[in-house]
């Protein structure tokens, strides 16, 4: 799961034709928006080429971060959004450490590539970090009937109990739902949503 790897990914398929992309992702702000007002900051996690953070700015949001390991996901989203405020950084997120608080963690589709105990580990010890108490994580892995694999690699899935206990201590789960992803090439996903507060 390297930066090359995802790089080639987005190159050879194309940000539009990638198995996750959502023209509108609907979901997603929809959690954010019932939790967080357009001051609130906000990191998508794994965000790579997603449009969130195109409807975000659109709303007024005018504290964003995404982070991504793919330079040319990066990149594709850069240029549409051209010299918007946005924090764009370049990182695995296992190796990522942020110099900053934000109220609002957003995950769709990337932590459930971590399969490693000790990632998952870190993982969460960073969001303890980076989420102070009153702000929230917005989430989403695979289902538990939901795909084994993405893009050649496995993935963790997990049902809405699964993911809240991954959280651990220090959460507190205030909404849960599933959502069927349409996939570009025709196909369907089952994705399952974690919206938690962090106390």
């Amino acid at each position: 799961m390297t930066a090359e790897y995802w790089d080639g990914r987005y190159a050879d398929i194309g940000a539009t034709q990638v198995s996750w992309f959502q023209a509108s992702p609907d979901t997603s702000l929809m959690l954010i928006r019932s939790i967080a007002g357009a001051s609130a900051s906000v990191v998508d996690v794994g965000g790579g080429a997603s449009t969130l953070v195109d409807h975000l700015l659109e709303f007024g949001h005018h504290d964003l971060t995404v982070v991504d390991h793919s330079q040319q996901a990066l990149g594709e989203a850069r240029a549409r959004v051209g010299e918007a405020p946005v924090h764009w950084v370049v990182s695995d997120i296992r190796d990522w450490q942020p110099d900053r608080t934000f109220d609002v963690w957003h995950d769709r589709a990337a932590y459930h590539f971590l399969t490693d105990a000790e990632d998952q580990k870190r993982y969460w010890e960073l969001v303890r970090a980076s989420v102070p108490v009153g702000g929230h994580v917005v989430m989403a892995t695979f289902a538990e009937d939901g795909p084994q694999m993405c893009s050649g690699l496995p993935v963790q899935r997990y049902s809405a109990e699964g993911l809240a206990a991954a959280m651990g201590e220090g959460f507190e789960v205030l909404e849960t739902l599933r959502e069927q992803h349409a996939t570009p090439s025709g196909g369907t996903q089952s994705f399952q949503w974690v919206l938690a507060k962090r106390i």
